[in-house]
């Protein structure tokens, strides 16, 4: 006698009996205690519906499909601007599990730089599925959430301050800037080049320079060693922007890959990246490595 998961688990939903992952009642929890009138996003139905997708049998599954609902394939939609309010709310409580912190970052950090990086990219300049207006809103959302988010800087954990290194020299100030280097020293020494933390700061560093031949430097040379490359005809910025979403995704599946990084304890512990994974000493990737994926969905 065969047993009806699905069917199972759609009556449980039903009777109230659960509510999906663990992490889908936190979320839900989060944002209903922080927004006023959450229910009117877009994006809310996926946390308040009282029908729960079956194949949401643990965190990973959903968690994914949420992200991919707010930014599609690296994409803005009509309601993108509107699902990153959610994660920049998710972003700043500390009832969120750090590594989805982390990955709340990310995705705004992705959203923002979005036209950007595809003048970087190998497609078209405006593909067919673009939404230039829907882009302009979501860059705006993040750029407007920036300040709160970076004013968390001294009470959160190593992995989040990472992505938020990414958003600080996408939306440049001159207070901010300068602050990077001493925020930052830290990281340059417990992870040296070569590794995927310690090439990120080090090039997040160039950029929070601002000197476009350093920048133009640093990205021929990153991309040389080990990421995938862009046109020379596109933009210095677009370029960088492009290489350092590459980047963080490299920093973020590492969060996913080793167990010793697991848990919201250990990402807050300030976890070490394994340097003699994958890398030879000069940070060239090995054969065996695993190929890095630019529009991968949150690797955990």
């Amino acid at each position: 006698m065969t047993s009806d998961r699905p069917g199972e688990l759609r009556e449980a939903w039903r009777t109230g009996r659960v509510f999906g992952p663990p992490i889908r009642r936190i979320f839900r929890d989060v944002v209903a205690d922080r927004l006023p009138d959450p229910h009117r996003l877009p994006q809310a139905e996926m946390l308040f519906a009282p029908m729960a997708d079956p194949y949401w049998e643990d965190d990973l599954r959903f968690v994914g499909d949420f992200h991919s609902e707010i930014l599609h394939q690296d994409t803005c939609q009509a309601g993108t601007a509107e699902g990153l309010v959610l994660l920049a709310v998710l972003a700043t409580d500390d009832r969120v599990p750090a590594r989805e912190r982390f990955g709340a970052v990310r995705t705004l950090f992705r959203a923002a730089t979005v036209s950007e990086r595809r003048l970087a990219g190998r497609g078209p300049a405006t593909p067919p599925h673009a939404d230039p207006d829907s882009e302009v809103r979501a860059r705006a959302t993040v750029e407007s959430r920036t300040p709160e988010l970076l004013a968390r800087w001294r009470t959160e954990c190593p992995a989040v301050r990472l992505a938020l290194a990414g958003l600080a020299v996408v939306f440049p100030t001159e207070r901010t800037l300068p602050a990077l280097a001493p925020r930052l020293r830290a990281f340059t020494a417990g992870h040296p080049p070569g590794t995927d933390i310690g090439d990120y700061v080090r090039f997040v560093q160039v950029l929070a320079a601002r000197n476009e031949v350093e920048t133009l430097t640093a990205v021929e040379g990153y991309t040389d060693v080990h990421w995938t490359g862009t046109p020379r005809r596109a933009p210095t910025r677009a370029r960088a922007f492009h290489l350092l979403a590459q980047m963080l995704d490299g920093v973020g599946a590492d969060l996913g890959r080793f167990p010793s990084v697991g848990t919201t304890a250990d990402l807050c512990s300030g976890a070490r990246e394994p340097t003699s994974a994958g890398r030879t000493p000069a940070g060239r990737s090995l054969p065996a490595a695993s190929p890095r994926s630019p529009s991968a969905p949150d690797p955990r």
